[in-house]
């Protein structure tokens, strides 16, 4: 298997600059994932190490050899694609062989493979129909079979899923994370969904304009984004407006919280990046944010508040679901879980509470 080096990659088209500089290590036997946005640049990047795209600058490694100018099908990768891109004329079992037939693997030692892996993606049963006849996760298990019986050292996977409902979606992603664990195989996989990403990664690279903006674990990123863009776009985030005076954080005259780590930080205005669930709704004339509900969705164990804070922010706020609701226009309060909030400077470009320094491009 390979570890995946770039080094200041550079990707253009025309005066159009896509990639800027970019700079990752992916490790071996790793499923590490590029999530952003549409026209972030993680699908030019996935080609790139293909070498379906061009490399204008940089350097791209498998471990220790330089593949900059190596043919795609010099490389060694299995490639999966969103449309599956299995051939229709073939049956299943013909579909997985091919790449072994391109090898001039012998007959029984291809059969022997092909069977093996027509078994572990559990269409083994399906071996002499042709892909009409199948489901589309069961089509997409032909693709990943056939991408992985060659023996790849690199697996790169391009929105897999996104053409699968949202239960078939679920299935897969539990089973694509089995396979990669079982096979052990370092891969490369593009998505924009930010739940699929963080159910199957081990790392996360989240991209914006070329620019990789957080690089982590699932956990870290959740937890602790380096930005303001990374803690809006993974889960949901509600932004309010703070100063930091003498190392607290003052949300208003009266509701003030002490950050121990923001102790021996200049006095700044803030962003404050509040996750559903870690606010605190308050009544009986607590001290807090002040707020009004305007809006309520029960939904069994939880119920979602949505709280107008001023005319152009409203917040949603999850709680456990109480015996009676919360009436809509009632005033209340919030208070903040202050030991799981972030917090930034007024540019959103720095997480305060992390131990490293990270400025957005």
């Amino acid at each position: 298997m390979s570890k995946i080096i770039i080094k200041d990659a550079v990707k253009k088209y025309g005066d159009n600059v896509v990639v800027s500089g970019l700079n990752v290590e992916i490790g071996d036997n790793e499923l590490f994932t590029l999530l952003g946005p549409s026209g972030c640049g993680k699908t030019t990047l996935l080609r790139m190490i293909a070498g379906f795209n061009s490399i204008e600058g940089g350097d791209f490694y498998f471990n220790e050899k330089r593949i900059n100018d190596m043919a795609p099908e010099k490389r060694n990768i299995g490639m999966v694609f969103q449309n599956y891109a299995i051939f229709p004329h073939l049956t299943v079992r013909e579909n997985v062989e091919f790449g072994l037939k391109n090898r001039k693997y012998d007959k029984a030692l291809m059969t022997e493979e092909t069977n093996k892996f027509l078994k572990a993606m559990q269409i083994d049963a399906f071996a002499d129909r042709l892909p009409e006849k199948l489901s589309g996760g069961q089509q997409q298990r032909v693709a990943l079979a056939r991408a992985l019986v060659i023996k790849p050292d690199v697996l790169l996977m391009d929105e897999p899923l996104s053409n699968l409902d949202a239960k078939l979606r679920l299935e897969m992603r539990r089973f694509i994370r089995k396979i990669q664990k079982e096979v052990g195989i370092t891969t490369v996989y593009v998505t924009h969904d930010q739940e699929e990403a963080m159910a199957i990664s081990d790392k996360i690279a989240v991209m914006k304009d070329g620019v990789i903006q957080h690089l982590g674990t699932p956990e870290d990123i959740y937890k602790r984004p380096k930005n303001a863009f990374v803690a809006n776009f993974i889960g949901t985030s509600n932004f309010v407006n703070a100063k930091l005076k003498a190392g607290k954080v003052c949300f208003s005259d009266e509701y003030e919280i002490s950050i121990e780590a923001l102790k021996d930080k200049k006095d700044q205005d803030l962003v404050v990046s509040v996750r559903p669930e870690e606010f605190v709704i308050v009544q009986n004339d607590q001290v807090g944010i002040r707020g009004i509900i305007k809006d309520t969705s029960y939904l069994g164990m939880n119920t979602h508040y949505f709280i107008e804070l001023s005319e152009d922010n409203t917040v949603e706020v999850i709680q456990e679901s109480a015996d009676a609701l919360i009436p809509d226009n009632t005033p209340i309060s919030l208070q903040v879980k202050s030991h799981k909030i972030n917090i930034f400077d007024e540019r959103g470009s720095e997480n305060l509470l992390r131990c490293d320094s990270f400025e957005s491009a």
